[in-house]
């Protein structure tokens, strides 16, 4: 699902702290303003991905004028964050999938001869190749 919410942005001198005051305790911040939108999409697809697993309800996106009224007069910016909870699902999912490969015959004896444990080498191969740490 996708979906748009508002953040209310504060500097505090050192870091860029953000709230999102329609989706209960979440709180994040970021060293710049870049790092802090950053932050402030994936705490909220994070929340909101919780809150489907959960079946729990969605609360309803304010309008980003009400939020911004309430923070004028306080130094706040406020911006709306946009979020993708599929797309948050599909990188964070840590699920098993099953993947047919095929190895020289020569290759898979010597493994299973050393008792190779197939998944984790190929995982850890994976993620050699793609540079994820």
């Amino acid at each position: 699902m996708k979906y748009v919410y508002p953040a209310i942005f504060m500097h505090d001198g050192e870091s860029v702290l953000v709230s999102v005051p329609d989706l209960p305790g979440l709180h994040t911040y970021g060293s710049t303003m870049a790092d802090a939108i950053y932050m402030a999409q994936d705490a909220i697809e994070m929340w909101l991905w919780d809150a489907e697993n959960s079946g729990e309800a969605i609360p309803p996106a304010s309008d980003q004028t009400d939020i911004a009224g309430m923070c004028k007069s306080r130094g706040q910016t406020v911006s709306m964050v946009a979020a993708d909870t599929d797309e948050y699902r599909r990188q964070n999912d840590t699920r098993s999938v099953r993947k047919t490969l095929t190895i020289p015959a020569w290759l898979n004896h010597q493994a299973e001869k050393a008792n190779a444990p197939f998944s984790q080498i190929l995982q850890d191969g994976l993620k050699k190749h793609l540079h994820i740490a």
